[in-house]
């Protein structure tokens, strides 16, 4: 058969298409174009309202073009009774595994288990970039989450299969490697211990040229290691990147969305991991309007923003997801909450300043090729575009940052020596 595959949602959401890609080729199904498909299966994410309505509306759309669906991600364990349609069949949250089953017997399959798939084969999207989850679900119970719902509790993935993960990555040349789940902190915690740090450690002693991202960590998990943790990132492998969510900066709405610690402890995390490592880029999430949110628990937010400065910004309009506690609570208007967020993205901007960046010399990764050339990433994880008539998709380079651009900044390659004498 003739598969093509459409995802959404988060890098463990691309991991897993990652790996059914390898499961359908290996069973003898060829991945092709959406026009020459027979089958489409949509990895689906409801994160939020208008991803799940984007979903729902590409669903019904592949229909009419009369191909078969399969629907996998969160989608078909919470929104199953809405998804009875003509040629839809549903593929569980933990099931990724069960896909050549499922296109063997066209039937449902809505299984609550453990699955380990991290060791299975995989197609990348990106051959220099290499996704391993080292868990499933989380441990939170945060009110207005819909994903806690879909993948349930926490169950972490063996170091053996994580690390054997990333060696066959790194063999197949991947040269950026991606750790990710729902939130990496907690990792180990379902066994009795936090085990992010003695992970990381082993990770970084393969003896290979690569860099190390981590992902999401909630904080009232990471301040119980944090000196380890700034210690592991000072390690020159490890991206400077660091993806801390906050969601609010009221400490009343952080309490409503049960999120198990305050804004001043959110702000000492940020505040210690600048300090010793002075470039760090850090990222944060922010909801506006989520239920019973007052302008001053809007300041809040801005205020929070404009004292840790985070150099990324992940902004949502507060959606009510079905099925979730908030969903029940006294709902900020629509309006209200969309003007809040123009102005937490306004603000924001107001606060990016890469000028310090200009005369930057040093490595970068080059990982991402476009019609306006080649993206690299150094060691602070900023997006820099180089102009190349060479291919230097995959390659470490000297660079050195010469202006600014709105989204990123812009380099050259350095001659060296050698390449003058040429």
């Amino acid at each position: 058969m003739n598969i093509y595959f459409e995802t959404y949602g988060c890098a463990a959401n691309q991991n897993n298409t990652e790996i059914m890609s390898g499961l359908v080729k290996k069973a003898g199904h060829k991945i092709t174009e959406l026009n020459n498909a027979e089958i489409v299966v949509i990895n689906s994410c409801i994160v939020k309202g208008p991803t799940e309505n984007k979903v729902k509306s590409r669903i019904l759309k592949m229909q009419k073009l009369g191909k078969i669906v399969i629907v996998a991600g969160c989608m078909p364990n919470l929104r199953k009774n809405e998804l009875k349609l003509s040629r839809v069949y549903l593929l569980g949250t933990k099931n990724i595994l069960d896909l050549p089953k499922l296109l063997s017997s066209m039937k449902n399959i809505l299984i609550d288990k453990c699955e380990v798939k991290i060791s299975k084969e995989k197609i990348p999207k990106n051959k220099v970039i290499g996704i391993t989850q080292i868990s499933e679900g989380c441990l939170g119970n945060c009110t207005y989450c819909a994903t806690k719902l879909a993948k349930g509790d926490l169950y972490s993935f063996s170091e053996s299969d994580i690390l054997a993960s990333i060696k066959n990555d790194i063999k197949n040349g991947c040269k950026e490697i991606w750790i990710t789940s729902q939130d990496n902190s907690a990792y180990g915690l379902d066994k009795g211990k936090y085990r992010l740090p003695e992970l990381l450690r082993k990770i970084l002693k393969i003896d290979n040229e690569f860099y190390l991202r981590i992902g999401m960590m909630n904080p009232n998990h990471l301040m119980k290691f944090k000196d380890e943790m700034i210690e592991i990132f000072k390690d020159p492998k490890v991206y400077k990147f660091l993806h801390i969510p906050c969601q609010s900066g009221s400490n009343k709405i952080l309490k409503e969305m049960n999120r198990s610690y305050t804004s001043e402890e959110f702000i000492e995390l940020a505040k210690d991991f600048k300090k010793h490592i002075p470039n760090i880029t850090f990222s944060t999430d922010i909801i506006v309007g989520f239920p019973g949110e007052t302008e001053k628990d809007f300041q809040d937010s801005l205020e929070i923003l404009k004292m840790v400065r985070p150099g990324v910004l992940n902004l949502s309009r507060y959606w009510a997801m079905r099925g979730t506690k908030a969903a029940n609570m006294k709902q900020v208007p629509s309006e209200v909450s969309k003007k809040r967020a123009a102005k937490t993205q306004f603000m924001f901007k107001s606060l990016i300043d890469n000028s310090g960046w200009i005369g930057w010399q040093g490595q970068a990764l080059v990982n991402e090729k476009t019609k306006q050339g080649f993206f690299a990433r150094n060691s602070s994880y900023k997006r820099i575009l180089i102009k190349s008539k060479k291919d230097i998709f995959g390659k470490f380079l000297d660079i050195k940052i010469s202006s600014l651009s709105k989204n990123y900044l812009l380099g050259n390659i350095i001659k060296n020596k050698k390449d003058k004498n040429k």
